[in-house]
């Protein structure tokens, strides 16, 4: 278990009479990219609020980077970063301004040696002294990334981190995430996209109706597919395609 950053096991969740988790169980191993698929409302956001300690399980076991969320939020806090579906960006501050306040929230020791060396790293530098409210949607989403590694967190989530976002500006936003990884950084990363999955993650986990249906490599879930469908898989299936492929051999056994 040394080499795992995030253990879940049986994680529980209902809304009143909504079951969202129903006994979801995956690990995650340090320094990897670990991708959680699912369509709009399959628990994917709820998974991650429990995981940085956002939302209470009502069971199961969470722990990230051996703490348990619930018993040790404070600790998980401190060792995690999360960037959520949409920017979390002050516009009416400067890039290098929203990146300095982080530091000082981080109670960093050189907020503004890190803001430059994060600034640079971005690509940022030319717009640093701009208002957020003048930055492309690009541009924002590359500074709450750079914003989200200030500290060096072990491992950042990534809650939908494209949507929104034109096709050149998402491959830049794979591009960094890619480095974090090269430069030990654990990746969780939820999408509704089966193609940034396949580009980014090491690992991939299915959610459907509040549960994993499928978990593993890209080459290992698509030997989960009648042999029939293997060509058109490869040509990208929609994640729905996806479901009923998986749910329907489940059901035949």
């Amino acid at each position: 278990m040394q080499n795992t950053a995030i253990q879940v096991k049986g994680l529980q969740k209902s809304y009143k009479q909504l079951h969202v988790l129903n006994g979801v169980d995956f690990e995650v191993k340090q320094g990897s990219i670990f991708a959680l698929l699912g369509s709009n409302g399959a628990g994917k956001t709820t998974i991650v609020k429990i995981l940085t300690t956002l939302l209470k399980q009502d069971s199961g076991i969470a722990a990230v980077n051996r703490f348990d969320v619930a018993l040790k939020p404070e600790h998980v806090r401190q060792s995690i970063s999360l960037t959520g579906q949409f920017a979390a960006v002050d516009e009416i501050l400067t890039g290098r301004e929203n990146l300095i306040m982080m530091g000082k929230l981080r109670h960093l020791n050189n907020p503004r040696q890190v803001t430059e060396d994060l600034l640079h790293r971005f690509g940022l530098t030319d717009a640093a002294n701009r208002r957020v409210s003048t930055y492309s949607g690009g541009m924002r989403r590359r500074l709450d990334l750079a914003m989200s590694l200030v500290g060096k967190p072990h491992l950042i989530f990534l809650d939908e981190p494209t949507t929104g976002l034109d096709p050149e500006a998402r491959i830049e936003v794979w591009k960094i995430v890619k480095e974090l990884a090269d430069g030990g950084t654990t990746v969780f990363l939820t999408t509704q996209y089966l193609e940034e999955a396949e580009q980014l993650a090491d690992r991939i986990a299915i959610l459907h109706e509040g549960r994993i249906i499928a978990n593993g490599t890209l080459s290992e879930l698509k030997k989960l597919f009648p042999q029939a469908k293997v060509e058109y898989v490869e040509k990208q299936p929609t994640l729905e395609e996806i479901f009923l492929a998986i749910v329907g051999k489940k059901e035949e056994k």
